[in-house]
């Protein structure tokens, strides 16, 4: 395992798969200190751009938006209260008050530092895990695969917060889009209404660009229509003792570790993401305090913590993805679509038929992070410049790279017009209030619901199978599981409180 990783880190640190790591983390770095932006749109604006490239270096450039994007929400986070991502949003707790006393150096580099830790710490389970998951997943037939992303679908809807019907009509959405086009097993046409371009379906690329970004761009127009002008915020000292402030990580070693393995064991499970991983330490980290009646007044606890989980739930997301081929959040969705464009087939075969992307892989994400130090500590200041940005100049610049990024693909104006007709749905959907990120999930996970689905009843007719046999019984068990467990949870939130208002939007 060693050798292929030590040859891996050789191949990526030369300069055709460097730059596109270093490009990539840049792009993460300012995309996710972009309020609104979000790493999963930073993502989707760099895939077009990967599409001529190796596809290492495309995966390396997107491994960089990941870790970059992971890191770039702590800066404005911490200096101007606003979490640049929702994986950020734990730090704006701790991170903003102890700018506003005078400390924003300690504070962005608390959370850089904690980034850097946390995400490495994360590649010891990355590197040490994958293959042993994957060799487990050899076990699997269709049967197996089938109830696998069965299980990622309820729980995709069972975590949806606000509401469970929606989740589950936005999940069922996504799953019908995939049943337009020649069917995956016979090639019999399916809704086509005689078009050519609709026999093979909608591409994944114009369907998530549409969804995402789209809709996003328009919510954010909308808020810019309702609100003033943008404050310009001058750019404060972020000069700090380095040593000092990796003493102040490491001497908490116990917070350290549980917030990394709180992040790396949210990143596993399927369609949670970074934002819950950035929570849910941050709130560990206050139950396991001496003193959690000084969380939220800027200690540098609540920012280790936070920024530790986000970074170290990156791992946890590609394992998912590499071991198993099912996303782990909507990021990995379109890393997932990103390898399946570059002819690669994520799954427990992936590190066998691919050892040189997979290694490549965990090379890039752990070049990842050096290069994200180098960038942040260049370049810091530069970011809360481009924040500054008026949006009426940044949205429109977006929207182009949107469309070019769907032209691309294919070189045909068809798929401008699915992602035109994907932005209406994904807005229309905003604005009643459904979550979207069930409906990529069920983009994705649709085609390999059916196929498996084919292949078990052609293999043996018998539907009992999918219960009888015991990695699937279990896998379907827990689904029930998860969406009961979701019930339950929703009708408890209600018993003890009155709901709280749904937000404008849940990407």
């Amino acid at each position: 395992m060693f050798g292929p990783l030590l040859g891996s880190l050789g191949e990526v640190l030369q300069p055709q798969y460097l730059l596109p790591l270093a490009i990539g983390t840049l792009a993460g770095l300012v995309g996710g200190a972009l309020p609104g932006v979000t790493i999963t749109m930073t993502i989707i604006i760099v895939l077009p751009f990967t599409f001529g490239m190796d596809p290492l270096a495309g995966l390396a450039a997107m491994v960089g938006v990941y870790v970059g994007g992971e890191s770039g929400g702590l800066v404005t986070a911490s200096l101007l209260g606003i979490p640049g991502t929702p994986s950020a949003v734990a730090t704006t707790f701790d991170g903003f008050p102890m700018a506003r006393r005078g400390e924003p150096g300690r504070a962005v580099w608390l959370g850089t530092w904690a980034s850097f830790i946390g995400g490495l710490l994360g590649a010891i389970f990355l590197v040490g895990a994958t293959m042993p998951l994957a060799r487990f997943a050899l076990r699997f037939g269709p049967w197996e695969y089938f109830a696998l992303f069965i299980f990622a679908l309820s729980m995709v809807a069972g975590l949806t917060e606000h509401s469970l019907l929606k989740g589950f009509l936005s999940g069922a959405i996504g799953l019908i889009i995939t049943v337009i086009g020649s069917d995956p097993i016979m090639s019999v046409p399916r809704f086509t209404f005689g078009s050519e371009f609709l026999r093979s379906g909608f591409q994944f690329l114009p369907v998530l660009i549409g969804i995402f970004a789209f809709a996003q761009i328009m919510t954010d127009l909308e808020k810019l229509a309702a609100g003033g002008p943008q404050a310009r915020i001058e750019a404060p000292n972020l000069a700090v003792s380095h040593v000092a402030v990796i003493w102040e990580i490491l001497k908490r070693p116990f917070l350290l570790l549980w917030s990394t393995i709180i992040g790396v064991w949210i990143g596993v499970l399927p369609a949670i993401g970074g934002s819950a991983a950035n929570v849910m330490a941050y709130d560990q980290a206050k139950k396991f305090s001496k003193h959690p009646e000084k969380f939220g007044t800027g200690i540098p606890e609540g920012i280790i913590a936070s920024e530790a989980s986000n970074n170290a739930n990156v791992a946890g997301s590609l394992v998912t993805i590499m071991a198993f081929g099912i996303p782990g959040d909507a990021v990995t969705a379109v890393m997932l679509g990103a390898m399946i464009i570059h002819g690669i087939q994520p799954g427990p075969l992936f590190m066998i038929q691919e050892p040189r992307v997979a290694y490549g892989i965990f090379a890039a994400y752990l070049l990842a992070h050096p290069v994200m130090m180098v960038l942040q500590w260049l370049l810091a200041r530069v970011y809360l410049k481009i924040v500054q940005v008026p949006k009426s100049m940044l949205v429109p610049v977006i929207l182009v790279l949107c469309v070019i990024g769907a032209y691309a693909l294919n070189n045909t104006m068809e798929n401008v017009y699915a992602l035109l007709l994907f932005g209406v749905l994904g807005y229309l959907l905003v604005k009643f209030g459904f979550p979207l990120a069930p409906l990529i999930l069920g983009v994705i996970l649709g085609d390999q619901i059916e196929i498996n689905l084919v292949r078990a009843l052609m293999t043996d007719g018998d539907p009992w199978l999918f219960l009888t046999r015991p990695i699937a019984g279990v896998l379907l068990g827990l689904s029930a599981l998860s969406v009961v467990l979701a019930l339950w949870q929703h009708r408890r939130q209600y018993r003890r409180a009155a709901p709280a208002p749904a937000p404008d939007t849940d990407f």
